[in-house]
């Protein structure tokens, strides 16, 4: 495997055990960045470290501080902070099973890969992997990535496993700080139902590469246009006409939404947002079909 592991370790079941490496399961090196120029002379800035009374500063000057009041500091070297080993710095034991349901969406973080770390390792990997399998749970354990202890959530598949980071019960905010202030109402039922319609008429599979960035994309293209000298102007903002009523609105939603899928093609509705009645075409033509009938008996 080309890509290089962000950490290399054990993976460990009871008393059953294998090298593992973890690997990042998403990329960013298609990203847009931008880089901090001179206005006039073009040249990359450098960012220089500075000391507020001596001025700048060699890097081998430079040390890690925890601020544990305003303006003091408790100094820590590298080699303190490497003596602060715990098992998990290179082991990840399994210590629990539990239902993907269990564990709330607003903690799973980052995605990676885990795969056996050479070929000495394949065998007791794709037991531990196809035991879970079997269990049909998510295994939890712990290990230390980046100078911190992270829980991770493994989950078996065809042949690795895709791990996730789980934040910490620190990391994540109550959302009754944000929703608290929420009234309590119960909108009325016609405006759900029109809501509901509009939410079944954009149904469909989901399919990631239908959803790009669509704002990187304008600035790539911006970035073309500037290569070829050509000056670029904002586009006019699109104007939308103001509704102030929520049922009209509802109702021109329904009327404006389209999708891609053929299941949705022969629902017609009105604007209403309920079905318009549907042509009863084979009972108009129903005195034409008892002619051959009668052409039988003749």
């Amino acid at each position: 495997m080309a890509t290089r592991p962000t950490w290399q370790g054990h993976l460990r079941l009871s008393l059953v055990s294998c090298p593992v490496a973890l690997y990042t399961a998403t990329s960013r090196s298609g990203e847009v960045h931008f880089n901090m120029l001179h206005k006039d002379t073009h040249n990359r800035i450098r960012m220089i470290p500075t000391d507020p009374e001596s001025g700048p500063v060699d890097r081998s000057e430079i040390v890690k501080g925890y601020e544990i009041e305003k303006g003091r500091y408790v100094v820590v070297s590298d080699e303190e902070i490497k003596a602060v080993r715990l098992s998990t710095t290179r082991t990840l034991d399994i210590e629990r099973f539990v239902d993907e349901a269990d564990i709330d969406r607003l903690y799973w973080n980052d995605p990676y890969f885990l795969a056996p770390d050479g070929e000495m390792a394949v065998e007791a990997f794709a037991v531990i992997r196809e035991a879970m399998k079997k269990a049909g749970k998510v295994a939890l354990g712990r290990l230390v990535m980046h100078q911190r202890e992270r829980l991770m959530a493994l989950e078996a598949g065809p042949k690795g496993i895709l791990a996730y980071t789980i934040r910490n019960k620190r990391e994540v905010k109550k959302p009754e700080e944000v929703f608290s202030d929420i009234p309590a109402t119960k909108p009325p039922a016609a405006m759900v139902e029109i809501a509901a319609k509009i939410i079944d008429q954009l149904e469909g599979p989901f399919d990631p590469s239908q959803f790009n960035d669509r704002y990187e994309d304008a600035l790539r293209a911006l970035i073309k246009e500037k290569e070829k000298g050509a000056s670029v102007t904002a586009p006019k903002e699109p104007q939308e006409a103001e509704v102030v009523d929520l049922m009209e609105a509802l109702r021109r939603s329904l009327g404006q939404t389209s999708g891609g899928g053929e299941r949705r093609k022969p629902a017609a509705k009105s604007s209403a947002g309920r079905k318009a009645p549907e042509k009863k075409a084979p009972a108009k033509k129903a005195p034409a079909a008892k002619k051959p009938a009668a052409k039988k008996r003749a």
